[in-house]
């Protein structure tokens, strides 16, 4: 299994000052479905922060996200493990497959990879 890139997620209602200012920090939007919008660095693509109303089709926001190479072996690890799923596996609209799990600390990690 291989890590592709970490995005922290920001929970925010403001998302247009958001994109100002983190366009600041040399950020440029690169996706934007009206409730996450997510922006990365020019020069290093997988530099990014997503911004988000809130998660469309999830009971809760997660705190961060893991793109992973294969999900499904991520979440057969975490399901043995014990962790707790607090999202199922599960294909989204937007070319997506993931999951959320609570880590050791709380924090809810969105675990996804592309289709």
């Amino acid at each position: 299994m291989a890590v592709r890139r970490v995005v922290p997620n920001i929970e925010s209602a403001a998302a247009e000052e958001s994109r100002e200012f983190y366009g600041l920090l040399g950020f440029e939007e690169v996706m934007n479905h009206g409730w996450i919008m997510t922006l990365a660095s020019p020069s290093t693509p997988t530099a990014q922060i997503s911004v988000m109303i809130n998660d469309k089709t999830a009971p809760v926001a997660p705190d961060l996200s893991i793109e992973v190479d294969d999900v499904d072996a991520v979440h057969a690890a975490i399901r043995d493990s014990g962790a707790e799923i607090v999202h199922p596996l599960q294909d989204e609209e937007w070319g997506v497959r993931r999951f959320f799990v609570r880590d050791p600390n709380g924090r809810v990690v969105n675990v996804l990879g592309h289709r």
